[in-house]
């Protein structure tokens, strides 16, 4: 594993002087000797923190091409890593090798932020800037480190985490050291949230300049993740995990929005709405800001008005479990466009069809909203800029339908079904689907989430990864099909006519497709990375 003082040689120079929390352009070359000097300062060092995790490399598009191996989504033009489609991992794939890197020099990064601070803590009182500064470090360092650890750790080995602040003459640069187990890990990740929580305000304290900055909320959120998947390993965190929703839901007033419209609107006046947590905010327009997932996702070339890229498409199985629910219900049809359906894009009203190189008969639908305007570009819904393809979106990482989502879980593996109902059916009901009725079960589970959070960074295949270990027969059964499944597509005759004849096929890339077998449950470690750790880092088991 490379060493941590090139990472921080490198941060020195690339801390920027941003005015905006969506600008992360650097215009200056401080050096850490004479940093923390002032506000300005300490708001540089945060955000270049949250520049990492908004890029290419990691929310853009990077982590979301292992759902592959799932069976949401089929990748619409060909690519060089089609191992992550096939539980052919490698760890060397540059979306498995560039993620892993990246969120290591987040961690060390935030870890040189938190030990400044909390020296200069020592010495004077800290500003309320430099206090919420110091929140934001610890918030940042734990969502870096839950992104490796669930991805990487098992009850075998954890990943390697080192904290600077416990190293009492300072970090003496030494190889991070590899946890025992993942536990351990989630351990220090909700004790870096609870840090987070004690030196950040709440969301509602800040003014419309520094919203979209770490609140207590989405650490307490954090926290409910963490354990939720701890509880992969250990059943009995299932209870913290209701403990954690049940705070968001009483202390922080965390709710569903009143339509699911909402939740992915470019109106700005719905950004803050009560379902957001954490997400990343995009502003549009010629600055650019925010994800460029929408546009990645958008037809190729979009269809002569916009440079889509294209480049993932939603498979006939996401579509077949979602119309479970009746034939053209809202939730499908703001999820996914299919062939003929009508939407807005440009001023127009248009009818779906694909002129994109794989034919799939559909595409994601909820990031489109931005697109509808006449001129999205000159409206200030749209970047200018085609290589980054980003719009005026709020893209949610964490809303509170996912945090119901995981208490209806936790309610299900405790044996208190009823209560699992409830929260089920206000995901259902805010979408006018019928409210289930009778006993639910983890299979009812197993849809909602699937459904409700399709095409959405909360990592579908994760979830089928941790419930093929699960206790609970059903969803253990639904697990293992998909993961050994193979994805289908929707091929049209005709790609100009929407009204044309289509044929349901398997998708080609997964001809090869291994079976799924437990150790895949984690990544290997890049080959790099453990040749440089001098037999520190132990490859994971069965790679």
């Amino acid at each position: 594993m490379k060493r941590y003082i090139t990472v921080l040689a490198l941060f020195a120079l690339v801390c920027s002087s941003c005015g905006n929390l969506l600008d992360v352009q650097p215009e200056g070359t401080p050096t850490t000797t004479t940093y923390f000097q002032n506000d300005e300062q300490a708001i540089d060092a945060i955000d270049i923190l949250y520049m990492v995790f908004q890029q290419e490399g990691c929310y853009g598009r990077e982590l979301f091409w292992e759902q592959g191996a799932a069976c949401d989504i089929v990748w619409g033009r060909t690519r060089s890593y089609n191992t992550l489609a096939t539980f052919a991992y490698t760890g060397d794939e540059s979306p498995l090798r560039d993620v892993f890197s990246r969120m290591y020099a987040t961690m060390s990064r935030a870890n040189w932020i938190i030990q400044e601070l909390l020296k200069k803590e020592k010495e004077t009182e800290l500003t309320a800037v430099e206090k919420r500064s110091l929140g934001e470090a610890f918030f940042c360092r734990g969502w870096a480190h839950f992104l490796i650890a669930y991805r990487y750790g098992t009850d075998k080995q954890g990943v390697p985490f080192v904290r600077y602040e416990d190293f009492p003459n300072g970090y003496d640069n030494s190889i991070p050291l590899q946890r025992k187990t993942v536990m351990d890990n989630y351990q220090l990740i909700v004790e870096d949230m609870d840090r987070a929580v004690s030196y950040l305000p709440k969301f509602e304290s800040y003014d419309a300049d520094n919203r979209g900055r770490a609140h207590q909320a989405a650490a307490v959120a954090f926290k409910a993740k963490a354990y939720a998947y701890w509880a992969t390993w250990d059943a009995t965190r299932w209870n913290q995990v209701v403990e954690m929703v049940n705070q968001l839901e009483q202390e922080y007033q965390r709710d569903l929005a009143p339509v699911l419209t909402e939740v992915f609107s470019s109106d700005m006046s719905h950004y803050w709405n009560a379902e957001y947590i954490w997400s990343i905010p995009g502003i549009g327009g010629a600055t650019g800001g925010g994800t460029e997932f929408p546009g990645i996702v958008l037809e190729n070339k979009g269809w002569g008005k916009y440079n889509g890229w294209g480049q993932m498409k939603p498979s006939y199985d996401i579509y077949e479990e979602m119309a479970k629910d009746g034939e053209g219900n809202e939730r499908l049809v703001r999820s996914i466009l299919e062939y003929n359906q009508e939407f807005p894009f440009f001023g127009e009203t248009r009818k779906f069809w694909s002129t994109s190189d794989l034919e799939a008969g559909f595409m994601i639908n909820k990031y489109m909203e931005p697109f509808k305007y006449a001129d999205p570009v000159a409206e200030g819904a749209a970047s200018a800029n085609g290589d980054w393809p980003t719009v005026r979106l709020n893209f949610p990482i964490i809303r509170f339908a996912e945090m119901l989502l995981f208490r209806a879980e936790a309610y299900l593996m405790t044996g208190k079904a009823e209560l699992a109902k409830a929260d089920l059916n206000r995901i259902r009901e805010r979408s006018n689907l019928t409210p289930l009725a009778g006993i639910v079960t983890m299979k009812d589970l197993y849809h909602e989430r699937r459904c409700e959070l399709a095409f959405e960074f909360t990592d579908h295949l994760f979830d089928l990864k941790r419930w093929n270990r699960s206790s609970n027969s059903d969803i253990k059964m639904l697990a293992d099909q998909e993961l050994n499944a193979h994805p289908r597509i929707r091929r049209y005759e005709d790609r100009a006519n929407p009204e044309s004849a289509f044929t349901i096929t398997g998708y080609e890339d997964y001809t090869n497709k291994n079976e799924y077998r437990a150790h895949m449950i984690v990544f290997p470690y890049p080959s790099e990375e453990v040749t440089k750790s001098n037999g520190q880092l132990k490859q994971n088991e069965g790679y």
